[in-house]
């Protein structure tokens, strides 16, 4: 774990859900299923990425775009998801979604938050 980025909930949640965006890319790798996995695996693992970044940003305004583009991010992610869901033959995302959810909210909430701030 980063010295400085202690307890930092966001970065921890992102970097988990990644981890467990890349088992579930394997799982669809190995069942053949290449061109959704690899969507999955940009997607899932770009949201923790858009989230360190943001740790670095330039200004509030950097920031707040940071987390706007791991908000996309998401977005893109629950698709892919939803698809996987919907497709009997693929396996179930179902505990991936529901961490997507609190990642969601917690971005949410921290864009609003951000630009509230003074």
């Amino acid at each position: 774990m980063m010295e400085n980025q202690k307890n930092n909930i966001i970065l921890d949640c992102t970097l988990d859900f990644a981890v467990d965006i890349i088992l579930y890319a394997e799982e669809l790798e190995s069942k053949r299923k290449f061109v959704i996995a690899n969507q999955v695996l940009k997607s899932g693992t770009s949201i923790g990425a858009n989230v360190r970044e943001a740790q670095n940003a330039e200004s509030k305004a950097d920031f707040i775009h940071k987390f706007k583009i791991a908000a996309k991010e998401v977005e893109e992610t629950e698709y892919w998801l939803i698809l996987c869901q919907r497709v009997p033959s693929y396996p179930d995302p179902m505990h991936l979604q529901e961490k997507l959810k609190s990642i969601k909210r917690i971005i949410s909430k921290i864009i609003i938050s951000s630009k509230s701030a003074k």
